[in-house]
């Protein structure tokens, strides 16, 4: 699977780089994250859940930054494993001046294997590409600011994090007021 991509971010580069070598803010971007720990300074452990197809798949993997070029591009090569299969692959990340601002580009091409894989791989291309653009979407929200410092960042986290929480909130609402209906309706009937 190959995938591409490239997101213009309202900071300057230096900053974005520091973002995307920073452990706390890679953990509130990667889709389902659960947890992610710095070993090194090139090499992390992550656990994160998604659901892939029917599957609700938790991965725990290894991710070390290769190829460093500080503050212009890195590859990041990974491998997880899960009880319905496994994942490993690579991403190349650069970053450029443009528009008063930086150009996010990455390329990312992985493989997976196991009963995950049985599920096509339209579906995982689908899921994988939505996940990027979940991770860069939020990544860019969140480091996009004037000052791009860290104060300023971890306030951008906690305003992504409550809509997700309202939104959670507002479906829970809707579930228990068709349910209501239902049984309204279910007791007028007999």
């Amino acid at each position: 699977m190959k995938l591409s991509g490239s997101y213009q971010i309202n900071l300057e580069k230096q900053k974005v780089w520091e973002a995307l070598n920073d452990p706390e803010i890679l953990q509130k971007t990667i889709p389902g994250c659960e947890e992610f720990i710095k070993k090194s300074e090139t090499e992390f452990t992550a656990t994160a859940t998604n659901k892939i197809g029917p599957f609700n798949a938790s991965f725990t993997g290894d991710i070390e930054l290769t190829d460093l070029n500080p503050p212009h591009s890195y590859k990041i090569t990974g491998s997880g494993n899960s009880p319905v299969g496994f994942a490993n692959g690579e991403a190349t990340v650069s970053l450029e001046d443009k528009d008063n601002g930086t150009k996010l580009t990455y390329t990312v091409e992985a493989n997976v294997g196991g009963k995950i894989a049985q599920v096509g791989s339209r579906l995982i291309d689908m899921t994988a590409k939505k996940m990027a653009d979940i991770f860069f979407g939020k990544f860019s929200e969140l480091v996009s600011n004037d000052q791009g410092d860290k104060k300023t960042i971890k306030e951008n986290v906690e305003k992504i994090e409550a809509p997700t929480e309202k939104k959670s909130q507002n479906k829970t609402l809707i579930y228990i007021s068709i349910v209501l209906f239902a049984a309204v309706v279910i007791y007028l009937i007999n």
